[in-house]
């Protein structure tokens, strides 16, 4: 986590509003797409990693574009100087680690 300074999340139901979440937060901001996680039962959370400012910014396009498609973001976070050992559980969702 040394090099961000903030963690972006948003989680709702189904693939491909994750997915328009997603989107929406790379372009709104200047954040890394760090990765995703099928949580249980189609919720998906999405995180993103950079300064503060731009992962408000990202959570913001990303809920605002989950809302705009007609449906409800389940939950959505920013986590301002993230503790280095969260990286113990963010470094599982990385898009790295989701590839065969």
């Amino acid at each position: 986590m040394s090099k961000y300074v903030a963690l972006g999340l948003v989680e709702t139901f189904g693939l491909v509003f994750v997915l328009e979440a997603a989107d929406a937060m790379c372009k709104a901001a200047d954040v890394e797409l760090i990765g995703y996680e099928n949580v249980a039962s189609g919720y998906i959370s999405v995180l993103v990693a950079g300064d503060v400012g731009a992962c408000k910014a990202a959570v913001e396009a990303g809920v605002k574009a989950v809302k705009d498609m007609g449906t409800e973001v389940y939950s959505s976070v920013v986590i301002a100087s993230p503790h280095p050992d969260l990286q113990k559980i963010t470094k599982r969702y990385t898009i790295e680690n989701l590839l065969p």
